[in-house]
Parts: structure tokens; C-alpha cells; sequence
């Protein structure tokens, strides 16, 4: 039998089998690289019926846990490997989600796998900026940040909304100003002020700053600062000092 025989006897179509959304088998090895489990036995040929491994929100178990792996190999995820899809590591598909852009939703199947096992291939905000740098995406709602200009952090953002507000007998425009700026403060823990509560801020510009929050929605929603997730957010405390730049660009997309 020539290989091309042999490779069309691999892949045989087996009835309820799918790989990537498609119907059909493939060897087992394969099915496991492209974020696949095998289902049933694996007969003389190395063949397997395999079926997409989708994990949500609330999901249980190794799999979980070598998800969580896998982000933080790629510098989404800083939360506990528990081996639980809490909030934390769904913000950090939906880092990950947008940095391949991939619509942005909770569920992680074959092409977030996938994308784990490829580099970025964006270019930065600001290619001539300095070595160690924050960028924030506001088109993206993007945060990354470059140590020795390579990127070590990226995370799911929220910035202003970009209304008109009152809060606490305080009133501004909820805005996040775009331009070059260096960190000028950092507050470590919870501090709380008129318009909130901010965890571990690094502020860049007046009281704007980039601060953990635990609500980072799918919209620009603070009053002006840039909110992360809290477990991200220890992260880039550690790692950003007074004096770093921090690149804001970009426009938002209102909702209509």
C-alpha cells in the first residue's frame, strides 16, 4: 500500500466522530494536539473516534487545570491553577480570545487550544517605545505590557465609558485620556475613594490609574481608570515601577 493509500486509511470517516467541529476521525495524537479527547477504542491503525473538548464557566477538572496551565505559559493567566473556570481564568480566554481575534466568549474549544500553541503575531502600540512598557488598547480594550521589549503580560481590560457622570457630589467625563504617559504612584492593596474601591493601583496620569477591580465587564465601564482583573493585577504590580511608560491609544466602540 503507497503512503497516500495508508494516509486515507487513517483517516477513514467513522460515523460520530469530530475534530474541530467537523465530523470524521483522525489518529489519536492528533486529535489530542488539536484540543481533542478520544472516544472509544483505538483499533490497529492508530485511529480513535475524538470529539472537541469544550470547557465553560464552572467546569471541573484536569482539563480545566491544563488550560490554566497553558495561559499562564502564555502570560494570560496569573490565578491559581485549581483546576476550576472561575472568573479569573475567564478573563484570561477573553484575553486571549481577543489577542487572536476570536469572538469573545466564555467557552474554550479546538481554536483557543490551538492558539495556545502559537505565538502573537500583533505588533506592538508603539514600536519605538521604551523596553519596559505598558500599553493599553482602547479599541481592544487590550492591556500588554514589554519587559526587555517582549511581552509578558496581557489582559482583558475595561477604560472609561466615556459618559457624563455624577457620583458622590462628584461629576466628570468618564474618560480615559489617550497619549504617553509615565507611572507617577503606585497604592499597594485596596484603597478606596469617591468614585470606588481600586486594588493595587499604578496611577499615570492625575487619579487615573491602571488598578484590579472586581468588575472588569465585556464594555468600557470605569470613570476613567484602566480596571483589570484582580489576579492580574498583582502581576503588574509586581513588574511595573515608578517611571514606566504607559501608551494609551486607540478610540472605543460605543454600543448602540
Amino acid at each position: 500500500m503507497d503512503a497516500d493509500v495508508r494516509r486515507a486509511a487513517d483517516l477513514e470517516v467513522r460515523p460520530g466522530a469530530a475534530v474541530d467541529g467537523r465530523r470524521g476521525a483522525v489518529p489519536a495524537e492528533e486529535a489530542v494536539a488539536a484540543g481533542g479527547e478520544t472516544v472509544g477504542e483505538v483499533d490497529g491503525t492508530g485511529v480513535a473516534e475524538v470529539r472537541p473538548i469544550v470547557l465553560r464557566p464552572g467546569d471541573r477538572g484536569p482539563e480545566v487545570t491544563r488550560l490554566q496551565r497553558r495561559l499562564h505559559a502564555r502570560h494570560y493567566y496569573f490565578g491559581r491553577i485549581n483546576g476550576r473556570y472561575d472568573e479569573q481564568t475567564k478573563f484570561a480566554v477573553w484575553a486571549l480570545q481577543k489577542t487572536h481575534g476570536m469572538a469573545v466568549k466564555g467557552a474554550v474549544g479546538p481554536r483557543e487550544f490551538a492558539a495556545l500553541d502559537r505565538p502573537v503575531r500583533r505588533r506592538p502600540l508603539v514600536p519605538n517605545g521604551g523596553a519596559n512598557r505598558v500599553e493599553v488598547n482602547l479599541t481592544r480594550q487590550m492591556l500588554t505590557v514589554y519587559r526587555n521589549r517582549h511581552p509578558v503580560l496581557y489582559a482583558h481590560i475595561s477604560s472609561g465609558a466615556e459618559i457624563n457622570y455624577c457620583h458622590n457630589g462628584h461629576c466628570g467625563n468618564a474618560v480615559t485620556p489617550v497619549g504617553d504617559f509615565r507611572v507617577t504612584r503606585r497604592a499597594p492593596g485596596w484603597t478606596t475613594g469617591p468614585l470606588g474601591s481600586m486594588f493595587n493601583s499604578l496611577y499615570f496620569v492625575g487619579g487615573i490609574a491602571l488598578h484590579g477591580s472586581s468588575k472588569v465587564p465585556l464594555r468600557p465601564a470605569s470613570h476613567g481608570c484602566v480596571r483589570l482583573p484582580l489576579s492580574t493585577s498583582k502581576r503588574l504590580y509586581e513588574i511595573v515601577n515608578i517611571g514606566d511608560p504607559v501608551y494609551v491609544r486607540g478610540k472605543i466602540h460605543r454600543r448602540r
